[in-house]
């Protein structure tokens, strides 16, 4: 069974794709998330977050936008556009504490972005926790 750590990386995989420009991509979540294996609560949970990012994404990205220092929204990487929407929505909307989802982010950050993406992953993240 899938743990809630793959369900992330699956929709931030789901949310590249969106941000790359394939805004059908939420027709194919399904398939996308059995072939990762994610089912059952994880695949539930994994739809929610991803519908919950898309139907918050203005908010999200305004929160992430006002924290970013010294750099463009637009010059971000697809993957750590994801990742900040994913763990921006999370802080924002969710229910669990901001350290447990920034943590979760950098974990994520390690596996798919750059050497750098960790670290500001962690500071946007925790500037948005803190106005939460």
């Amino acid at each position: 069974m899938a743990t809630r750590h793959q369900a992330r990386m699956a929709v931030v995989s789901l949310l590249y794709a969106y941000d790359l420009g394939n805004q059908t991509i939420s027709d194919f979540s399904d398939e996308i998330l059995e072939e990762k294996k994610i089912r059952n609560k994880q695949r539930d949970f994994a739809l929610d977050l991803f519908k919950g990012v898309t139907d918050h994404l203005e908010e999200v990205d305004e929160a992430i936008i006002k924290h970013l220092k010294d750099w463009d929204f637009d010059r971000l990487g697809s993957i750590e556009r994801a990742t900040l929407r994913l763990g921006g929505y999370e802080i924002m909307f969710g229910e669990l504490d901001s350290a447990v989802i920034i943590n979760e982010a950098i974990e994520v950050a390690k596996a798919f972005g750059s050497e750098q993406s960790p670290k500001f992953i962690n500071g946007v993240l925790d500037a948005i926790s803190r106005d939460k």
